[in-house]
């Protein structure tokens, strides 16, 4: 029951943008933003960790059948993020969709134009803790990411 309520107030919250199955586990403190334009898919059995936090700036997140985020991880989507059925994105990990691209030298990071692209977890994929993977990264179905390692 207190699943169906998290749930219900993240879609109040997302003002439509937001597409949950009956049956997604939503953890205490999870935190759902969906910029306008974007969207995010939560299927079957998908499951969000305590404190988990899901930022849709642009395109669709989709967490495919059983896929689980863990504990404190963040999913930041400006092109698109798709999470694979099965897969696990590690606690404390991160899933970015953007990162500086460091064209001028003599520019300061915050004036560096985005590199934004999508990014795919394949089915089955497990993402360690502390983990984060970078913008147009695919990692393939049934493949592991080591803890604190960083893919971009």
């Amino acid at each position: 029951m207190r699943d169906q309520l998290r749930i219900l107030a993240l879609r109040l919250r997302s003002r439509g943008r937001l597409r949950a199955a009956r049956d997604v586990r939503v953890g205490a403190g999870v935190r759902v933003t969906v910029a306008p334009g974007a969207r995010v898919i939560l299927e079957p059995g998908a499951a969000l960790g305590p404190e988990s936090r899901i930022d849709a700036v642009g395109g669709t997140v989709r967490l495919r059948r059983g896929a689980r985020l863990g504990e404190r991880a963040i999913v930041v989507s400006h092109a698109g993020v798709e999470i694979g059925a099965g897969a696990v994105v590690g606690d404390w990990a991160a899933v970015e969709g953007a990162a500086p691209t460091y064209a001028d030298v003599e520019a300061p990071v915050r004036e560096q134009p985005l590199l934004r692209a999508p990014v795919t977890i394949g089915a089955a994929a497990r993402v360690g803790p502390h983990a984060v993977v970078g913008p147009g990264v695919a990692v393939p179905a049934g493949a592991e990411v080591a803890p604190y390692a960083v893919l971009q």
